[in-house]
Protein backbone atom coordinates (compact mmCIF):
# COMPACT_ATOMS: atom_id res chain seq x y z
CA UNK A 1 0.00 0.00 0.00
CA UNK A 2 1.11 3.43 -0.58
CA UNK A 3 1.83 6.28 1.98
CA UNK A 4 -0.63 8.84 2.16
CA UNK A 5 1.73 11.28 4.22
CA UNK A 6 1.52 13.69 1.93
CA UNK A 7 -2.23 13.65 2.22
CA UNK A 8 -1.87 14.49 5.84
CA UNK A 9 0.61 16.73 6.14
CA UNK A 10 -0.10 20.06 7.28
CA UNK A 11 -0.10 23.72 5.21
CA UNK A 12 1.95 26.33 6.44
CA UNK A 13 -1.26 28.23 7.07
CA UNK A 14 -2.90 25.02 9.01
CA UNK A 15 0.10 24.67 10.54
CA UNK A 16 0.20 28.10 11.78
CA UNK A 17 -3.21 27.76 12.90
CA UNK A 18 -2.69 24.54 14.89
CA UNK A 19 0.04 25.54 17.09
CA UNK A 20 -1.70 29.02 17.86
CA UNK A 21 -4.82 26.72 19.14
CA UNK A 22 -2.95 24.12 21.33
CA UNK A 23 -1.46 25.11 24.69
CA UNK A 24 1.70 22.53 25.74
CA UNK A 25 3.93 21.67 23.47
CA UNK A 26 6.83 18.53 24.76
CA UNK A 27 9.71 19.53 24.85
CA UNK A 28 12.53 16.24 24.31
CA UNK A 29 16.20 17.04 25.12
CA UNK A 30 19.00 14.09 26.03
CA UNK A 31 20.13 14.43 29.54
CA UNK A 32 23.39 13.35 30.28
CA UNK A 33 23.10 9.12 30.70
CA UNK A 34 21.98 9.82 26.48
CA UNK A 35 18.26 9.15 27.44
CA UNK A 36 15.18 11.45 26.19
CA UNK A 37 14.34 13.98 29.06
CA UNK A 38 10.70 14.94 28.05
CA UNK A 39 8.94 18.11 29.71
CA UNK A 40 5.66 20.08 28.75
CA UNK A 41 5.92 23.91 28.23
CA UNK A 42 3.67 26.49 27.34
CA UNK A 43 4.74 28.64 24.32
CA UNK A 44 3.79 31.49 21.96
CA UNK A 45 5.15 31.25 18.58
CA UNK A 46 7.61 33.62 16.66
CA UNK A 47 6.47 32.25 12.73
CA UNK A 48 7.24 29.16 13.41
CA UNK A 49 10.14 29.20 15.92
CA UNK A 50 8.60 28.78 19.38
CA UNK A 51 9.56 30.30 22.44
CA UNK A 52 8.45 29.22 25.79
CA UNK A 53 10.60 30.14 29.13
CA UNK A 54 11.50 28.02 32.20
CA UNK A 55 13.68 28.40 35.28
CA UNK A 56 17.69 28.89 34.05
CA UNK A 57 18.79 26.28 36.91
CA UNK A 58 16.05 23.74 35.05
CA UNK A 59 17.25 20.15 33.84
CA UNK A 60 16.07 20.84 30.24
CA UNK A 61 18.56 23.84 30.64
CA UNK A 62 21.67 21.75 31.70
CA UNK A 63 20.50 19.17 28.75
CA UNK A 64 20.66 22.40 26.34
CA UNK A 65 23.76 23.87 27.40
CA UNK A 66 25.23 20.38 26.19
CA UNK A 67 23.60 19.88 23.28
CA UNK A 68 21.41 22.96 22.30
CA UNK A 69 19.03 20.71 20.14
CA UNK A 70 15.85 19.63 20.88
CA UNK A 71 12.67 17.85 19.59
CA UNK A 72 9.19 18.98 20.48
CA UNK A 73 5.77 17.97 19.96
CA UNK A 74 2.43 19.77 19.98
CA UNK A 75 -0.38 17.39 19.76
CA UNK A 76 -4.14 17.12 19.47
CA UNK A 77 -7.05 14.17 19.08
CA UNK A 78 -6.00 12.02 21.21
CA UNK A 79 -9.10 9.76 21.50
CA UNK A 80 -9.49 8.99 18.34
CA UNK A 81 -7.66 7.57 15.72
CA UNK A 82 -9.19 9.82 12.59
CA UNK A 83 -8.80 13.07 14.97
CA UNK A 84 -5.14 12.48 15.46
CA UNK A 85 -3.09 15.59 14.55
CA UNK A 86 0.09 16.80 15.74
CA UNK A 87 3.56 18.70 14.80
CA UNK A 88 7.03 17.56 15.48
CA UNK A 89 9.51 20.09 15.11
CA UNK A 90 13.54 18.70 15.37
CA UNK A 91 15.12 22.12 16.53
CA UNK A 92 18.15 24.18 17.33
CA UNK A 93 17.59 25.90 20.40
CA UNK A 94 19.04 29.26 21.99
CA UNK A 95 18.98 30.26 25.60
CA UNK A 96 18.15 33.73 25.65
CA UNK A 97 19.05 35.15 28.84
CA UNK A 98 18.92 39.01 28.49
CA UNK A 99 16.48 40.43 31.11
CA UNK A 100 14.25 42.08 28.28
CA UNK A 101 13.60 39.62 26.07
CA UNK A 102 13.14 37.15 29.03
CA UNK A 103 10.95 39.72 30.05
CA UNK A 104 9.16 40.50 26.57
CA UNK A 105 8.49 36.66 26.33
CA UNK A 106 7.14 36.14 29.83
CA UNK A 107 4.27 39.02 29.31
CA UNK A 108 3.45 37.42 25.86
CA UNK A 109 3.21 33.64 27.76
CA UNK A 110 1.20 35.87 30.49
CA UNK A 111 -1.46 37.41 27.57
CA UNK A 112 -1.83 33.89 26.06
CA UNK A 113 -2.52 31.63 29.09
CA UNK A 114 -4.41 34.80 31.36
CA UNK A 115 -5.91 35.85 28.35
CA UNK A 116 -8.02 39.31 30.21
CA UNK A 117 -6.61 38.15 33.74
CA UNK A 118 -3.29 39.80 32.00
CA UNK A 119 -3.17 43.03 33.86
CA UNK A 120 -1.02 44.79 36.10
CA UNK A 121 -1.07 41.96 38.89
CA UNK A 122 -0.30 39.51 35.95
CA UNK A 123 2.93 42.31 34.76
CA UNK A 124 4.37 42.05 38.38
CA UNK A 125 4.48 38.36 38.85
CA UNK A 126 6.05 38.36 35.18
CA UNK A 127 8.51 40.42 36.62
CA UNK A 128 8.78 38.41 39.67
CA UNK A 129 9.38 35.42 38.05
CA UNK A 130 11.63 36.64 35.34
CA UNK A 131 14.67 36.69 37.51
CA UNK A 132 14.95 33.23 37.63
CA UNK A 133 13.59 32.43 33.96
CA UNK A 134 15.39 31.60 30.59
CA UNK A 135 13.51 32.14 26.99
CA UNK A 136 14.25 28.62 24.94
CA UNK A 137 14.02 29.68 21.49
CA UNK A 138 12.78 26.91 19.37
CA UNK A 139 14.12 26.79 15.84
CA UNK A 140 13.11 24.52 13.50
CA UNK A 141 15.33 22.53 11.35
CA UNK A 142 12.84 19.48 10.19
CA UNK A 143 9.07 19.57 10.46
CA UNK A 144 6.82 16.50 9.98
CA UNK A 145 3.10 17.38 10.66
CA UNK A 146 0.04 15.04 10.51
CA UNK A 147 -3.67 15.68 10.60
CA UNK A 148 -5.55 12.17 10.05
CA UNK A 149 -9.07 14.41 9.97
CA UNK A 150 -8.17 14.60 6.02
CA UNK A 151 -8.56 11.01 5.27
CA UNK A 152 -12.10 11.57 6.32
CA UNK A 153 -12.16 7.74 7.85
CA UNK A 154 -10.36 5.78 5.18
CA UNK A 155 -7.11 4.86 6.98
Amino acid sequence: MASRRSEITMSDAELARFLDEERVLTCATLGASGRPHLMPLWYVRDGLTLLAWTYGKSQKVRNLERDPRATVQVEAGRDRYGELRGVMLECDVTIERDPQRILDAGLRLAARYAGADAGPEARERVLQQARKRVVLRFTPTRIVSWDHRKLGAAY
